[in-house]
């Protein structure tokens, strides 16, 4: 049964435990050689609005800003990210790579998006979903881990008449694979919370359906890219989402001529308040209040890096860095 639907915008609508997702989709122009834009008169001219520079100066991105309370999932579907935050860590990761960050009692990170071809067009696919801590651990340590593209499993199924879906998990556990674990005081961490965040591929004509789980479990789709969709056989054009009963079957169907793309996100929800206002996620207004206060005082630790926008060389490939100085790459290295 279809409980909400709806458009789908930049900001995407959640379900508890989920605060909050962004959904980035830019074209970026060819890089000019120093990870920026290069500016198109014509392009310009029209406004397309195929992109955006986001709060960069020269680099499209987010510069050092502050979080406190929840947990950032960051997952690239298409494109470069440059992260660095206040424990010192420092990372370049892309295309199918997914960056799980616990802003815990408070840091602040940043996150340039560099355009790193100058010969070709720079899309940029990503989304960045904010999961809420529980009361118990918003004030923990802040945490840093890359889930590589090589460690995320890819499960390809077929239907009953031979259609092929794939399924590309983030989180959870589904049809006998088990994704990367998250940092540790997640909600995802504990399988009894039935976290999941999962990307499915649907062929043209193929039919997927999820299993039903415990209730109350909180399961939202969206449908980023294709033609149509049918969910629980209600029809859905692209760029649509659906908050769905979790407890029970759910049937998708690709109805269209081109594969279908679907974020799902679902779990218990936590059964506590969660305020969010600005960049932080806290049980109550006043929590909300001294979150804002003691950034004031203390810049959650401050920022070591001379810059408040960090971006690395054309030529560096995907690495982490963390904050013990520890240096990590994909599998492939």
């Amino acid at each position: 049964m279809i409980l909400e639907r709806g458009k789908i915008e930049h900001a995407l609508k959640t379900q508890n435990p989920f605060v909050i997702a962004m959904y980035h989709l830019d074209d970026f122009p060819e890089g000019n050689g120093h990870l920026g834009p290069v500016i198109h008169p014509l392009e310009a001219a029209e406004n397309t609005n195929a992109w955006r520079m986001y709060y960069g100066r020269y680099v499209p991105g987010f510069p050092a800003h502050p979080h406190r309370g929840f947990e950032t999932v960051t997952v690239v579907v298409e494109g470069t990210v440059d992260h660095t935050d206040g424990m010192g860590s420092q990372g370049r990761y892309a295309d199918g790579d997914v960056q799980w960050m616990t802003a815990g009692k408070g840091l602040q990170h940043a996150e340039m998006f560099p355009l790193r071809k100058t010969d070709a067009r720079n899309p940029l696919e990503l989304f960045q979903i904010w999961l809420s801590l529980d009361r118990q651990h918003r004030m923990v340590e802040p945490a840093y881990k890359m889930l590589w593209d090589e460690d995320i499993p890819k499960i390809e199924l077929m239907d009953e008449a031979g259609k092929a879906v794939k399924v590309t998990l983030i989180a959870g556990e589904a049809h006998g694979a088990k994704a990367p674990e998250p940092t540790p005081h997640s909600w995802a961490h504990d399988p009894a919370h039935h976290l999941s965040i999962q990307l499915l591929e649907l062929s043209p004509g193929a039919v997927h359906v999820l299993p039903g789980g415990v209730d109350p479990l909180s399961r939202s789709l969206y449908f980023y890219a294709g033609d149509t969709l049918a969910i629980e056989g209600e029809v859905f054009e692209g760029k649509s989402y659906a908050f769905v009963e979790g407890n029970v079957p759910t049937k998708l169907q690709n109805l269209g001529s081109s594969s279908v793309k679907v974020l799902l996100l679902e779990a218990d929800p936590i059964p506590e308040p969660i305020v969010a206002y600005g960049p932080f996620v806290m049980s109550s207004m006043e929590e909300i209040k001294e979150a804002y206060r003691d950034y004031q005082a203390t810049q959650f630790g401050g920022w070591p890096f001379p810059e408040t926008e960090v971006y690395y060389p054309m030529e560096q490939e995907r690495f982490a860095r963390h904050a013990d100085g520890t240096l990590e790459y994909p599998p492939s290295k």
